[in-house]
């Protein structure tokens, strides 16, 4: 064969070869078309089902109240401090928490100048009082010889006068050692009531004057919760009004009355003050903690109750996405109250509609929807009792 033929059968090889591989990435490339053609969705994005989540209105009654914060305060406190001696402690026998009864030594200070002081004029007015009573005795005896013409009318005069001065001397001294017995007396610091140590403020060694306080007592076998309400409240916070009190630092939830109010409104934040007495005879609540009452305002009102996080409130009113069939509606209506994470709404919105809660940022009213039931809110709410709720104000 000549090598003109060899060439062109090789030529009709390397044809034929670029053709059959053109072949296959033309089947490839028409296989892999076909491919995407089937995956990929004939169904416009607006007529697509969107996913979303939803619960069940619940019928409830919304009761209107008012949330206010406080003070839980003792029933009587003093500050335990000397009040004419101004001396270095020398003991004090007791610390935070310690139990006292009325009349017991809390603290004691070093009053010995002060008691030197108080015997020294004790000794002086027994001195006067032995002179004045014999100065008396010889007024006595001059006027009986004045009656006899043994005397002169100037010297009994004298007698009298000096009898009496003695006696102011005496009377004098007695007030000097009274107070002097005060200063002593005020060395030693009692207990004003029983009840219970709540501050130790310094330690012996220490010097302290007049209205330096050692050691604070509270009596807390009834506390006080106070608290103060605008001026618009007053008649909220009548007395004997019922109330409910939750105890921050022990969790407790106590119910009590309103004991008393003031008369009048603060002048500068125009706030009234009302107090609610709590009996707690095992000492078990603190006292200047903090405490939230709730005081319930007239009748409750019939309502559906939805998750807040199930609407959009504005202005009292609320807006939520209702389920019609598998097709999602925009519906408003009237906000009567809200607690916790609760809203409360007028019964235009049925109690047993399904109601959307997840994905209905992304809803259109007449959007269609794929709805399951939100298992964070469990397919419905669990309504509080109706006294909890409260009236946004």
């Amino acid at each position: 064969m000549s090598t003109r033929s060899v060439d062109a059968l090789r030529r009709a090889g390397v044809s034929a070869v670029i053709g059959a591989v053109a072949l296959v990435a033309l089947v490839v490339a028409y296989l892999m078309l076909q491919r995407a053609e089937a995956r990929t969705s004939k169904v416009p994005l607006a007529a697509a089902s969107k996913p979303v989540a939803f619960v069940t209105a619940q019928a409830a009654a919304f009761h209107r109240s008012r949330h206010y914060i406080g003070t839980l305060r003792p029933w009587v406190e003093a500050n335990i401090a000397p009040q004419f001696t101004a001396a270095y402690v020398t003991a004090v026998l007791v610390r935070p928490g310690t139990r006292v009864t009325h009349g017991e030594v809390l603290a004691t200070l070093d009053c010995r100048n002060a008691s030197t002081a108080s015997s020294a004029i004790a000794m002086q007015a027994s001195a006067i009082e032995a002179k004045q009573k014999a100065l008396a005795h010889e007024s006595q005896r001059q006027t009986k010889l004045l009656a006899g013409g043994y005397a002169s009318a100037n010297e009994v005069e004298q007698s009298v006068a000096e009898s009496t001065a003695e006696t102011a001397k005496l009377e004098a001294e007695k007030a000097t050692l009274a107070h002097s017995s005060l200063e002593v007396g005020d060395c030693v610091l009692h207990a004003p009531f029983d009840g219970e140590v709540g501050d130790r403020f310094v330690d012996p060694g220490a010097f302290v004057r007049p209205g330096t306080a050692l050691v604070s007592v509270v009596d807390r076998s009834t506390v006080r919760f106070t608290g103060d309400v605008p001026e618009v409240d007053f008649q909220v916070v009548a007395p004997g009004t019922p109330v409910r009190i939750h105890i921050d630092a022990t969790r407790q939830d106590v119910e009590g009355v309103v004991s008393r109010r003031a008369p009048h409104a603060d002048s500068d934040a125009r706030t009234v003050r009302f107090e609610v007495d709590l009996p707690n005879p095992g000492r078990v609540i603190p006292v200047d903690t903090t405490a939230e009452v709730v005081i319930d305002i007239g009748e409750p009102v019939p309502a559906t109750e939805i998750p807040l996080y199930a609407a959009t409130v504005r202005a009292g009113r609320a807006t939520v996405f209702v389920l019609d069939g598998d097709i999602a509606r925009a519906r408003t209506v009237t906000q009567v109250g809200e607690t916790g994470g609760s809203l409360f709404v007028e019964r235009t919105l049925e109690p047993g509609s399904r109601v959307v809660t997840e994905g209905r940022a992304l809803l259109n009213t007449g959007d269609r929807v794929a709805a399951e039931p939100d298992r964070m809110g469990k397919d419905s709410v669990t309504p509080p009792p109706p006294s909890s709720a409260s009236v946004p104000r």
